[in-house]
């Protein structure tokens, strides 16, 4: 069977930005938001109940990955290393491993030892709720669950992605200084 050539252009086209190609490179991608986190429920690669809601209250990372993307590969070294340092101040992860085979997914998970959950997603649901069109995509979201950043489609570094959570920490520590000195004492 052949294709008519413009069948086969936007083939083309539209694998390009499922995935974007090329390096990681420092201010790739930022867009800032102020949108509540669409809710993230369904099982993890294990086949556990996994829902966002169970992260509520943390500054939350949330990243759209799969096994059949270079990008995606490309950046899950760092996403491993921010997630370990910003553990112990609060901060949490989740994955989404969009369009993706549940073994491939874990052991993708083994091999990168990724310390956080990842909801499966292998009808690529979320993508709609995200709006995103490519990956990797990365969201950081308040503790008040509002998405504040959006980074993608394409790979982030540990010093960008750590760059948005000290801002977002910073702007958490800011807003409970600012209620604690204007609340009445008693």
């Amino acid at each position: 069977m052949r294709f008519p050539r413009s069948l086969l252009i936007l083939v083309v086209l539209l694998g390009t930005f499922a995935c974007t190609r090329g390096e990681a490179t420092e201010g790739t991608g930022v867009r800032t938001l102020s949108e509540p986190l669409p809710l993230l429920q369904g099982e993890d690669l294990q086949g556990r109940p996994i829902s966002s809601a169970d992260l509520a209250g943390h500054v939350l990372v949330v990243n759209a990955w799969a096994t059949w993307c270079a990008p995606c590969e490309q950046e899950q070294p760092a996403l491993v290393q921010v997630a370990k340092r910003y553990a112990d101040r609060g901060v949490r992860f989740l994955g989404i491993d969009h369009a993706d085979q549940t073994a491939a997914a874990n052991e993708w998970m083994r091999t990168y030892h990724v310390p956080y959950p990842s909801i499966a997603d292998p009808s690529g649901k979320f993508a709609a709720s995200f709006d995103y069109f490519g990956l990797p995509d990365t969201y950081v979201v308040d503790a008040g669950g509002t998405m504040r950043y959006a980074i993608g489609p394409g790979a982030t570094t540990a010093t960008q992605l750590s760059g948005l959570l000290d801002q977002v920490l910073a702007d958490q520590t800011s807003a409970s200084s600012a209620t604690a000195t204007n609340s009445p004492a008693r």
